[in-house]
């Protein structure tokens, strides 16, 4: 169940970074955001695309046998994904309409996903 788990959210992150450096402009659209300059574009591939595929590449080796980093691992990417939750909440504090749509599903996806990450310490 561990590994599967685990499976789920590298392939998360795996999806999340190669659409990122394919295609920058579809990670940001749910949010109705067109990252129009060259600039824009190389920030959505690195903060998306270099730390998802670093991320779900992190998960697969703590999965894999890298038992002296796994809970560490496992840690930080649980922490990362409810530090996003947590400034989803914030800004759904400070503006409750950026809950609705795209920004409060993935508030719950990255709260499932942190779960589940943590789950298999």
């Amino acid at each position: 169940m561990t590994s599967v788990a685990l499976g789920v959210v590298a392939v998360g992150f795996a999806l999340m970074g190669a659409a990122a450096l394919v295609r920058p402009a579809l990670i940001w659209r749910p949010f109705g955001v067109v990252p129009e300059t060259v600039a824009a574009r190389s920030e959505v591939r690195a903060v998306y695309g270099g730390f998802g595929l670093a991320l779900a590449a992190l998960l697969v080796a703590a999965d894999n046998g890298a038992t002296e980093f796994r809970d560490g691992v496992l840690v930080t990417v649980a922490v990362s994904l409810f530090g996003m939750a947590a400034g989803r909440a914030v800004s759904g504090v400070l503006e409750p309409r950026g809950l609705l749509g795209a920004g409060g599903f993935f508030l719950v996806v990255e709260c499932l996903l942190g779960g589940v990450t943590l789950m298999a310490r």
